[in-house]
């Protein structure tokens, strides 16, 4: 029997199968706080049948959500489709595995714990895990592996809706390194109105990036190692020397283990 892995973000919902350590299949839709719960089981339906998978394969859920208006369709279609109670991460009784050391613990998103307990499981300790979602998310593991905190910033995505709407003769552009010369690793002065925004909004999150990362370690003390997750990482990387790791997979990564650890403990083999 298989477990279902759902993390609901502000912009897109992820799904994933797993049988142990190995996922079977994972997708991803715009999340959408009027879709039903019917409109998730059809959607998986299909998905799953792709894979050689079917409902009745699911015996467990774990949900991290951050989005309070899309809970109530998820617990459905966990209870009415799949016939499980979820655990969902933020609850009471789902137990994450790391301390929170921040002033009220409560305030720290479902998604950023998820991520710092399988970024810790992979990477160890000290770390800073920038996720370029909705928001750009810093967060903090310290060397005892506690969740110590973070930054938050708009994410590129916002920025650069922000800039179309707001200035009337701007282009909305896509979200891409400026043009290079030869030699050139991409130009930050632009020719072109478009280059002007492209070098603005790029550069601009290259600098937001580094900047932080780097007032981050000095005010930590001491060497850490940094990933980047989410799915605009892959295209600012390669343009960022503090970044260690580009892991696409720490969400569900630690979705999985803190399933496992309060699945264990229910059975109490964990202490």
């Amino acid at each position: 029997m298989s477990l279902l892995a759902i993390d609901c973000g502000n912009t897109n919902t992820g799904f994933a199968i797993f049988e142990g350590e190995t996922c079977l299949g994972s997708w991803r839709t715009s999340t959408n706080a009027a879709r039903t719960a019917d409109e998730y089981a059809v959607w998986l339906s299909q998905l799953l049948a792709l894979n050689g998978l079917e409902h009745s394969d699911i015996s467990e859920v774990i949900i991290a959500n951050v989005v309070p208006e899309t809970a109530f369709n998820l617990h459905q279609l966990c209870t009415r489709h799949f016939r499980v109670t979820p655990m969902v991460v933020g609850s009471g009784d789902v137990d994450p595995g790391i301390d929170i050391l921040i002033e009220n613990p409560k305030e720290v998103g479902a998604d950023r714990v998820v991520n710092a307990v399988g970024a810790r499981e992979r990477y160890g300790t000290p770390l800073v895990i920038i996720d370029f979602g909705t928001a750009t998310t810093f967060d903090v593991v310290d060397a005892s592996g506690g969740y110590a905190g973070g930054v938050i910033s708009p994410g590129i995505a916002l920025s650069l809706e922000a800039l179309y709407r707001s200035a009337a003769q701007l282009p909305r552009i896509a979200i891409t390194p400026p043009p290079s010369g030869l030699g050139e690793p991409g130009r930050v002065i632009g020719r072109t109105t478009r280059q002007a925004m492209q070098a603005g909004i790029f550069w601009g999150y290259v600098g937001l990036i580094e900047g932080i990362t780097s007032r981050i370690v000095t005010e930590f003390g001491a060497p850490m190692t940094v990933i980047a997750t989410g799915g605009l990482a892959p295209v600012f990387a390669r343009h960022l020397d503090v970044v260690d790791h580009v892991d696409h997979d720490i969400t569900l990564r630690g979705l999985v283990l803190i399933h496992r650890r309060n699945r264990d403990r229910s059975a109490g083999s964990t202490p």
